[in-house]
């Protein structure tokens, strides 16, 4: 569902994948190839909320207050990003939860159930894990540059394949 508030209209790009159990309120920008899946929800009422190029926002996340995704960064499955920034390639585990203020930088993981707290500055290509989220070590793991085109893909497949049964 794409809902205005105060009467400002998400701005969605052609490209982007927004599913219809998504619900994307308000100011919130959706860049291209960008996907946002099942029962999430981006409310953009107190803040600006960008999804940048390619980043995806997985099933049940919420995204609010200033809120940004640069290009390719993933949140996953029912994570929080509350008025923080998620930097290019950067991922957010599933369940875990970003506060206002902090900033994961590029190529860095937040590990599933990990709290970042307010004001946290997560260096780039860092594993960050617990709460409150600390430094586990470097990410060394190849897969996760090639996050972002999985899920543009998958959305285009879903896009083709997308067929409601009653």
């Amino acid at each position: 569902m794409l809902r205005s508030f105060d009467g400002t209209e998400p701005r969605i790009a052609d490209s982007a994948y927004i599913d219809e159990t998504a619900v994307v309120i308000g100011d919130v920008i959706v860049e291209d190839e960008a996907s946002i899946w099942p029962n999430t929800t981006l409310r953009g009422d107190h803040g600006p909320i960008v999804v940048g190029a390619r980043a995806n926002v997985q099933d049940n996340a919420v995204l609010h207050e200033d809120a940004t995704l640069e290009t390719g960064a993933t949140v996953g499955h029912s994570a929080i990003v509350h008025d923080a920034t998620v930097a290019e390639g950067a991922l957010v585990g599933m369940n875990a939860v970003v506060l206002d203020g902090a900033h994961v930088g590029e190529n860095a993981v937040v590990a599933a159930g990990s709290v970042v707290t307010e004001g946290t500055e997560i260096p780039a290509s860092t594993l960050v894990a617990g709460t409150p989220a600390e430094e586990k070590g470097d990410v060394d793991d190849p897969r996760l540059e090639e996050t972002a085109d999985r899920y543009a893909e998958l959305a285009k497949r879903h896009v083709r394949s997308a067929e409601r049964i009653e």
